[in-house]
């Protein structure tokens, strides 16, 4: 795995006992102990994750604000400084670009969390977009480290190495802060579904900040937590991932997500006149998640069938619950078949998808 980039808590994952592989072309953590206890952990207690392989870019200037409207789908109007937005961005055709967080530091200074495959990809589409408005894009990805702590003890974990008052940082919101003597962006963040803090710092201080957090969570039960774990409580949670339930071709009206398209917002956006279109016409495909009462683990890309064996869909995300002890999953089905009774056939054996409407487990938000 020599060719593969590293964050640099890539020896210290190793020195802990992580599994290391090849994610989006980085050398990450897939486990540890174990991906089911690590889950466990973060659902009870606690975990830390190193997410260091996500993309970070500066967006500044007169007219950061306009252009970044234009960009995403959601209302970046909404946003005040200290707050986040979550947001697809889409390409004229109403398929998803990436989705991502956008944080408001100012009125023309704006900070942007993308995914790790998606870097290069993504940093091309924004600086092409924004060759009309007087903004400046700065890659600042090798700038960054980024810990997440995660669980209903994370924020009094975190709390325990600042000053700053972490309770006054609502969910969604962000404050500057210094941990275990390390500046840091504290931003009420997340991707398990449960409360809890990433925290953006400069590189070289990602060692230092993980050992103090590991120190300061050994005894509320905190576990280091790998890409197992993380993609089993998004899973849980309902949260997309991006290749998955939203895609080039998977619209965010199509993936559930209208929520977070804001049609009329008041300013035109890349991607606005197709959903527009999509909205009015209805989906033709829609992102349903489902469980089904038995442990085999529904694979993505099996397909899925109505009762007359015929494909009407296909499974885009499976995993075994490690808090329910069955197998759940997402698929993208035909709109008419999901209101009808579906299956997959897992080596010969049929099982009914019974849909759910996420979260599959109750979340419990705590404030520090």
């Amino acid at each position: 795995m020599s060719d593969l980039k590293r964050t640099p808590l890539r020896d210290f994952h190793a020195t802990h006992g992580g599994r290391l592989v090849d994610f989006a072309g980085w050398e990450m953590p897939v486990q540890y102990r174990s991906i089911l206890e690590e889950h466990k952990a973060v659902r009870r207690t606690a975990g830390l994750f190193d997410v260091s392989h996500m993309g970070e870019v500066d967006v500044r200037g007169p007219e950061a604000a306009r252009f970044l409207n234009h960009l995403v789908t959601n209302d970046v109007a909404k946003l005040f400084p200290g707050r986040v937005l979550y947001s697809p961005m889409c390409y004229p055709e109403g398929g998803v670009v990436d989705d991502l967080l956008i944080y408001m530091r100012g009125a023309d200074d704006f900070f942007l969390c993308i995914n790790a495959g998606n870097i290069e990809k993504d940093l091309a589409w924004i600086r092409g977009q924004a060759a009309a408005f007087n903004v400046t894009i700065t890659d600042r990805c090798a700038d960054y480290a980024l810990l997440a702590v995660q669980g209903p003890r994370a924020a009094a974990i975190v709390q325990s190495l600042t000053g700053a008052k972490l309770g006054l940082v609502k969910y969604y919101h962000f404050s500057e802060a210094t941990v275990a003597g390390i500046h840091c962006l504290a931003s009420r963040t997340g991707y398990t579904g449960e409360d809890g803090f990433e925290l953006y710092h400069a590189a070289a201080e990602a060692v230092a900040l993980a050992t103090a957090l590991l120190a300061a969570g050994q005894p509320h039960g905190l576990e280091l937590a790998g890409l197992g774990a993380r993609d089993s409580l998004r899973l849980e949670a309902g949260y997309p991932l991006y290749g998955h339930e939203i895609t080039a071709e998977v619209s965010p009206l199509t993936a559930g997500l209208g929520w977070t398209v804001k049609l009329d917002k008041g300013a035109d956006f890349v991607g606005r006149a197709a959903l527009v279109a999509e909205k009015q016409a209805g989906s033709a495909r829609k992102i349903v998640f489902f469980k089904t009462g038995d442990r085999r683990i529904v694979r993505a890309e099996t397909p899925v069938l109505d009762l007359a064996g015929a494909t009407v869909g296909r499974v885009v995300s499976g995993t075994l619950s490690p808090m329910l002890n069955e197998a759940i999953g997402s698929a993208l089905v035909a709109t008419a078949a999901a209101a009808q009774p579906m299956l997959v056939d897992i080596r010969g054996t049929k099982l009914n998808l019974q849909l759910v409407k996420p979260p599959f487990v109750e979340l419990k938000k705590t404030s520090a």
